[in-house]
């Protein structure tokens, strides 16, 4: 029992005085410890009493052109495309179209066996023809008081059902035959002569290729950026290597719920192009909602999020009288910046920093207070190098 009493004692006391020598080597004021100061550019130790020497990588402030856009993927459609399906049930007596060739408007397509529709036309215009002539006759009974206007007025009912009989029958012997509802290009056709079809059977497409869409969605936030008119610039897995613009022009009023976007279509530019389009290519789409040709940008790196904010730390001379270690010609600055649109590994700068203005991308947690000394460190190639002396010519400025 004594024995592991006296093992806990000398554990507690020996966690004690590690944790205070941790505490003193801590503790200790900077002035005591050997820092490093710079001389052309390399570092040099025994400078007792001066502040440190952060080593830190450094990036320009560069201006770009800059564009705020939306990436998507849709497909393309032509503006008219209709798959041709028969309202009545009959068999196919003729085909009046090649498949892939080009048809117009109001062309015959396809042809169903009329016989029996003929019949009844030729039925209707007999019986219109006697209800023609006994309302004539009644009506010059009527005129010499032979018969009353009762009999006149039911003459005339009986012209008028003649009259829409032959009407119903016209309409039914017109809908057996298929025609081509716009000018445009026929499909591979689905039935052959002597089918008998069902009224909604598929019979064969047809498209307009003349001008072609692409459909796509944007994501909710978008919503109030994207209006009608807008530039698209989309490619095509299809035909690699080249560039199409299109125009916004319509919004879908209601976002989807499940994937919360909403439906974007544009109409694509095919002015002096020739381009083999067709409907259901995929297309990748950039929607610009706005461009800027002199944007400032850093690297993403440069940004320090402290409290919300967001900060930069700028590279820029001493301030005069400033106690610093020999040839060290640099201090930090810590500077509040507004962010504008962000791209891969860059970042805009709207307010904040000027172009040309150097700041810290590396190191930044070396630099804990405005004017602190730094010496600009080669960790990222040939540029790096060359951004010392930009810095301090620009810092000196």
């Amino acid at each position: 029992m004594a024995s592991k009493f006296s093992f806990t004692a000398v554990a507690v006391l020996g966690i004690a005085v590690a944790g205070g020598a941790a505490w003193w080597l801590q503790s200790r004021p900077l002035a005591s410890t050997p820092v490093v100061a710079t001389v052309g550019g390399a570092a040099k130790a025994g400078a007792p009493g001066a502040p440190r020497v952060a080593g830190v990588e450094v990036a320009r402030v560069q201006a770009q052109t800059l564009r705020d856009d939306a990436q998507a993927v849709g497909s393309l459609r032509a503006r008219q495309s209709v798959m041709l399906r028969p309202e009545q049930v009959g068999r196919i007596s003729a085909l009046h179209f090649k498949d892939g060739g080009p048809v117009r408007r109001g062309q015959i397509l396809v042809q169903f066996d009329d016989q029996l529709q003929r019949a009844e036309v030729q039925q209707m215009q007999a019986q219109l023809a006697i209800a023609q002539a006994s309302f004539k006759r009644t009506q010059e009974l009527v005129a010499a008081h032979f018969v009353a206007q009762q009999t006149l007025d039911t003459s005339a009912a009986n012209l008028q059902v003649a009259q829409a009989q032959l009407a119903l029958a016209q309409a039914r012997l017109a809908r057996m035959a298929v025609r081509a509802p716009f000018d445009g290009t026929a499909g591979i056709r689905l039935v052959n002569v002597g089918d008998y079809v069902k009224d909604g059977a598929d019979l064969v497409a047809l498209e307009d290729a003349r001008q072609m869409l692409v459909d796509y969605r944007l994501p909710e936030r978008y919503g109030a950026k994207v209006q009608p008119g807008q530039s698209v610039e989309l490619t095509l897995d299809a035909l690699p290597g080249r560039q199409l613009t299109a125009v916004v022009e319509a919004i879908e009023p209601l976002i989807d719920a499940t994937g919360r976007s909403f439906g974007v279509r544009a109409l694509v530019s095919r002015t002096g192009q020739t381009l083999p389009l067709r409907s259901g290519m995929f297309a990748r789409v950039s929607t610009v909602f706005s461009a800027n040709d002199a944007a400032l940008v850093v690297p993403e790196e440069a940004l320090v999020p402290q409290g919300g904010k967001q900060y930069v730390i700028k590279v820029v001379a001493p301030a005069a009288g400033a106690k610093l270690p020999p040839d060290v010609t640099l201090v930090s600055q810590r500077q509040e910046v507004e962010l504008g649109v962000r791209r891969t590994g860059k970042v805009e700068i709207v307010a904040g920093v000027a172009e040309g203005d150097t700041v810290v991308v590396a190191g930044q947690q070396r630099l804990q207070t405005d004017g602190s000394p730094l010496r600009v460190v080669e960790l990222r190639g040939a540029g790096a190098a060359q951004a010392a002396p930009r810095a301090a010519t620009a810092a000196s400025r």
